[in-house]
């Protein structure tokens, strides 16, 4: 068992952070990598990229969106209680090396996973610049974190209620316009790494993206998290989850995304009406 030691909602309480008791894997965990996570014997796996990690508290932080009967169950578990089964670290970690100036790009629960990256690149030596953006002020995460993480920082939302008005892509064009970028980390929603990786191609920027598909066993043995990659068929679960972002088929991973849609929607539905009842 995996006991949670502190939770914290977020966003009006739609996102949740829990920091989960997990020794081996903090000691092991690098940026970038990913657990999977059940509530109970019954439940769904669930991957969610570690958003920090403290090998001396022997703790991992894991934020996510409840969108879902199992991320709705993750709600739940509040300090003290315990996740079933915690599997990781998964994936490939990010490679960190010293390049100059970097950009880092963040869309909603994105940043959980793009905070420990950008703190890794400013690390070993990089000049920072974050984006990060939301649809309005209310819903934006940890912008404390990515401070401490950058040397800049840019927000931005949809609807103007804080910082710049507009999408992360319309800043990041303009720093792509005014400064030698060597290297553009964007992670979000899928259609703001679509449109952010659009733009760095433009200025033939390296551009790396991080990837969520559905996923079920996080080996690369079910193959339920292919992606297409520059024509060829990756497994984003141990190819990944990062992956060049001008070599992605985005169309494709947002039609297998939505695969179990109808089903997903049926299956929180009833669960929340079971709840009231």
């Amino acid at each position: 068992m995996f006991k949670i030691i502190k939770r914290e909602e977020m966003s009006g309480g739609t996102v949740i952070l829990h920091e989960i008791e997990a020794p081996k894997i903090a000691k092991k965990a690098k940026p970038g990598q990913f657990v999977i996570l059940m509530a109970n014997a019954r439940g769904e796996r669930i991957p969610l990229t570690m958003a920090d990690t403290d090998p001396e508290k022997g703790t991992i932080t894991v934020i996510y969106m409840v969108v879902g009967k199992s991320t709705a169950l993750f709600k739940k578990l509040m300090p003290g209680d315990a996740y079933s089964d915690v599997i990781g670290p998964l994936g490939t970690p990010t490679h960190l090396e010293k390049l100059g100036k970097v950009v880092c790009v963040g869309g909603g629960t994105g940043i959980a996973v793009l905070h420990p990256i950008a703190r890794g690149l400013k690390e070993v030596g990089n000049e920072v610049t974050s984006i990060i953006g939301a649809r309005n002020k209310d819903l934006l995460i940890l912008e404390d974190h990515m401070k401490a993480a950058s040397n800049k920082l840019h927000i931005c939302t949809d609807d103007g209620s804080y910082g710049h008005h507009g999408f992360v892509t319309d800043v990041l064009r303009k720093i792509l316009e005014e400064e030698d970028i060597k290297l553009v980390v964007a992670i979000g929603p899928v259609p703001m790494m679509k449109f952010a990786s659009a733009v760095t191609k433009e200025f033939k920027v390296k551009t790396m993206v991080s990837l969520n598909p559905i996923m079920v066993d996080g080996t690369g043995m079910c193959g339920g998290c292919r992606v297409s990659v520059g024509g060829k068929t990756k497994f984003g679960c141990v190819d990944g989850p990062e992956f060049d972002g001008h070599q992605v088929d985005y169309d494709e991973l947002m039609q297998r995304l939505a695969s179990y849609q109808t089903e997903e929607t049926e299956c929180y539905e009833s669960f929340c009406d079971a709840e009231k009842s």
